[in-house]
């Protein structure tokens, strides 16, 4: 028999996907990795003539106190203080589309997908961080009916609730403090993406694209590209479909995002791994067939953020 403890909570918060010595790590390996721009032997990545007031917002932990604004502060009884958002205006926006799907939860040996896809969130938002772009991100969950975003701003902050946010999403967790808004819904998928940004955007996909409707995905992501400029990050899920052996002739499966079983041969079972790369392989071929460029993602991390984190900056540096 299970006891619990009065003073456990029934539904404790979600561990992080991506803890901050995982984010500092990140934040280091891209430092090393762009340090010839940063030394001041080239001209600045940054122009324009300074940063552009955009509004207020409740103050968050590290916050810069010179941020705060008092007399805001004062009307609110100091709980919560305000402080004032500046914006660079040469600065980008960066919007990541997470997938936390049900999908996300499956792994292998503790790791499940879904750590993948916040790792990708926080490798792509602290790669913005370092060209003082804001960071947004939209969570998405099966057939796309639930979308929810936070709005782009500025700062490593920022990274970490899109993080928080992203691992309650993929968890169903409890909502964070400031948890996401949901999306309204256009009539297209495009279009309720697109309605989301306030700027022209680098939109990044980040999904496994283990989904029935995965071609109409592409063709709606290759029409927002005609806007914005939109990349799929890949995440290889066939690590997770890497069964052990089993002795069963015949198993049952559950999905989980559908409810439904199905009964399955030891050889299909043997071989879902090898389909899901197959799949994967033609979402790959399809995305590239409408423009979109596409970044794959493993499970082995120094490989991961390297990858990942050179494509973002040469693509923002092609944009200056």
């Amino acid at each position: 028999m299970k006891v619990l403890s009065a003073r456990a909570p029934l539904h404790p918060a979600p561990e992080p996907l991506v803890s901050v010595s995982d984010i500092t790590e990140i934040e280091l390996l891209i430092l090393k990795r762009m340090r010839e721009f940063t030394i001041g032997e080239h001209s600045s990545l940054f122009h324009g003539s300074g940063f552009d007031f955009t509004g207020l917002r409740d103050w968050q932990a590290g916050d810069r106190f010179e941020s705060i604004d008092w007399p805001q502060s004062s009307l609110t009884n100091f709980s919560p203080l305000v402080v004032r958002e500046f914006e660079q205006p040469s600065t980008s926006s960066v919007v990541i589309v997470a997938d936390a799907s049900l999908s996300t939860r499956c792994g292998m040996n503790g790791v499940p997908i879904a750590s993948v896809v916040a790792r990708a969130v926080a490798t792509i938002g602290m790669s913005a961080v370092f060209f003082q772009d804001s960071i947004g991100l939209i969570t998405f969950e099966d057939r796309f009916e639930r979308l929810s975003g936070i709005r782009p701003r500025i700062g490593k902050n920022q990274v970490i609730q899109c993080i928080d946010a992203y691992t309650s999403a993929a968890l169903d967790g409890p909502a964070a403090p400031h948890a996401a808004s949901e999306l309204r819904h256009a009539d297209t998928l495009s279009g309720t993406i697109g309605g989301f940004m306030r700027k022209t955007s680098m939109v990044a996909v980040v999904s496994d694209f283990l989904f029935d409707n995965a071609a109409d995905v592409v063709r709606e992501l290759a029409q927002l590209n005609s806007v914005h400029d939109v990349f799929i990050a890949l995440v290889d899920a066939s690590f997770a479909f890497e069964m052990p052996q089993v002795s069963a002739g015949w198993v049952e499966a559950f999905d989980v995002e559908t409810g439904r079983t199905r009964v399955m041969s030891r050889g299909d079972v043997r071989r879902a791994a090898g389909r899901v790369r197959e799949w994967q392989e033609k979402v790959t071929r399809l995305a590239r067939a409408t423009d979109l460029d596409v970044v794959p993602l493993t499970i082995d991390q120094t490989q991961f953020d390297i990858a990942l984190m050179e494509f973002v900056v040469e693509r923002r540096l092609r944009k200056k």
